[in-house]
């Protein structure tokens, strides 16, 4: 077989993909799952390299040097914080990926059809083809290299098909460009997490879908270059709109979203290239992103569908009022009550993950357990900016894996718990959610923090939630206040423990 090394380890490469994502699934596996990914991306990049329309050695290793410089940059700059919004822009380079292979197939098409023609040779081959036009196809196919030598031998329903897929990739992948820009966004504080739309508000998401499905029909009908740039600039509005009207406290589920969508736009790219590697991976991809976000979706009592069409369907109204005052307590205060305390839950959040805070807790946990405490973690499904956020801060600081509950293991045990502190945390503590029909976040199930004996709320300042919503839990009367940096005040508190 002329390319058997490429097929077998593409094969292997494929195994050693679905090795890493099973093994991601366990805090004790999840390092021996990364080096699963890492060697079958290392394999997949040779056999690649030495498989079909192999060449141009030179440029390829130039643009892998750059590539990967390029990103050990990125890995060793960006901090635990900002890993949201770079997961956000990598789906982005998949998308727009996506979209220049699917432009290069149809410009190849283009190509390989003027070349032939002028040769006197039908393009495409009639299905069934017949022995003199094979021939002949077969021989003029020597002339061009890789991709579109594949093409130079396909008949008029391949080249149907070929012309389906590089839609499909194009749109997905630009609707996953132009999202996966507003997430990053959003993420970033460079563009509002409120949820935004324009007058027309989902009318002009249908209308777009619709001249999507007007222009497919109208590139099938013509072949010609137009109805695929103005399909392309719909999908990328699509993308936007979409996007910008999903509130702040959905955005955990996005970026499990667009993770789907640049699977399925990997897939697209594989179809259109007969790259088979591509096609298992992008499947991988994108039905492991869609269960998550299916998933979160219900551990947030949200509708999946509702989510994905950019909130369609969501709460209304005015929100409730806010009644009674916020109570300030400082460091010494903490200590005191802590010390008087039998049980603990910490609830981290994303203001943590800013403030660099989780060495900290980690080691005001480790005193307390010395001193008998009982102390525990609290998780929310869509704690931070990304799934599993907390987990891996957690996990970074040596927190004990068995310390820390999810919010369903754990919620029922507030009542009985003499203090709950609250670090960084807004929305996933709100009790608005319950009791606000009204809220962006209505109907969220939230961790119950307000029936515990006490609790202590460590925060910058008086502002709101990533969601853009007041709080009631900073109004209660059991609740405190502990302002400042998140690290400065947990370090603080341990000083006069």
């Amino acid at each position: 077989m002329e390319f058997g090394f490429t097929t077998a380890a593409y094969v292997v490469a494929a195994i050693l993909f679905i090795l890493s994502l099973g093994g991601l699934g366990n805090q004790e596996s999840a390092k021996r799952a990364v080096w699963y990914g890492i060697a079958g991306m290392a394999l997949a990049v040779v056999a690649t390299l030495m498989g079909p329309g192999s060449g141009l050695w030179i440029l390829s290793v130039i643009l892998i040097l750059i590539g990967g410089l390029g990103g050990m940059y990125v890995a060793r700059r960006v901090q635990m914080t900002e890993m949201p919004q770079l997961v956000a822009a990598m789906h982005s380079l998949v998308g727009l990926a996506a979209v220049f292979v699917g432009f290069n197939a149809h410009i190849e098409i283009g190509r390989v059809a003027d070349a032939l023609n002028n040769a006197g040779i039908p393009f495409p081959l009639p299905d069934g083809g017949g022995d003199a036009a094979i021939a002949a196809v077969r021989e003029i196919a020597k002339e061009f290299q890789g991709f579109a030598e594949v093409v130079a031998k396909k008949t008029v329903r391949e080249i149907a098909i070929l012309r389906v897929e590089l839609v499909l990739g194009i749109w997905i992948g630009a609707v996953t460009f132009t999202g996966s820009v507003i997430a990053y966004g959003k993420l970033a504080g460079r563009v509002t997490s409120a949820a935004k739309k324009l007058p027309g508000g989902h009318g002009l998401n249908a209308g777009a879908a619709l001249a999507s499905v007007l222009c497919l029909i109208w590139y099938f009908s013509s072949g010609g270059l137009l109805p695929l740039v103005i399909l392309t600039v719909a999908a990328l509005f699509i993308g936007y709109h979409l996007i910008m009207g999903i509130g702040g406290a959905d955005m955990p589920v996005v970026v499990s979203m667009l993770n789907s969508y640049s699977g399925w736009a990997a897939a697209a790219i594989g179809f259109s290239l007969g790259n088979d590697l591509l096609i298992v991976v992008g499947a991988l991809v994108g039905s492991s992103g869609a269960i998550l976000s299916y998933i979160m979706c219900k551990a947030m009592n949200r509708s999946f569908v509702s989510v994905i069409l950019g909130g369609f369907g969501g709460a209304s109204g005015p929100a409730m009022d806010v009644e009674g005052e916020m109570v300030a307590t400082d460091a010494a205060t903490v200590a005191s009550r802590l010390k008087e305390a039998s049980s603990v839950i910490i609830v981290p959040g994303y203001g943590m993950a800013v403030a660099q805070a989780q060495q900290a807790v980690s080691e005001l946990t480790r005193r307390l357990r010395d001193a008998g405490k009982e102390v525990r973690f609290a998780i929310h499904p869509v704690a931070g900016r990304l799934p599993g956020h907390m987990n891996v801060l957690l996990a970074e600081a040596r927190v004990p894996y068995d310390i820390v509950l999810e919010m369903d293991e754990i919620n029922k045990d507030f009542p009985e718990t003499d203090m709950v502190i609250v670090i960084g945390s807004n929305d996933i503590v709100n009790p608005a959610a319950q009791d606000d029909p009204n809220a962006p976040i209505a109907g969220m199930p939230v961790l119950e923090v307000w029936k515990a004996k006490d609790v202590i709320v460590s925060k910058r300042g008086q502002g709101t939630g990533y969601s853009g919503i007041e709080n009631p839990l900073f109004f209660k009367e059991n609740t405190r206040m502990l302002y400042g940096d998140a690290k400065d005040s947990v370090n603080e508190v341990l000083g006069l423990l």
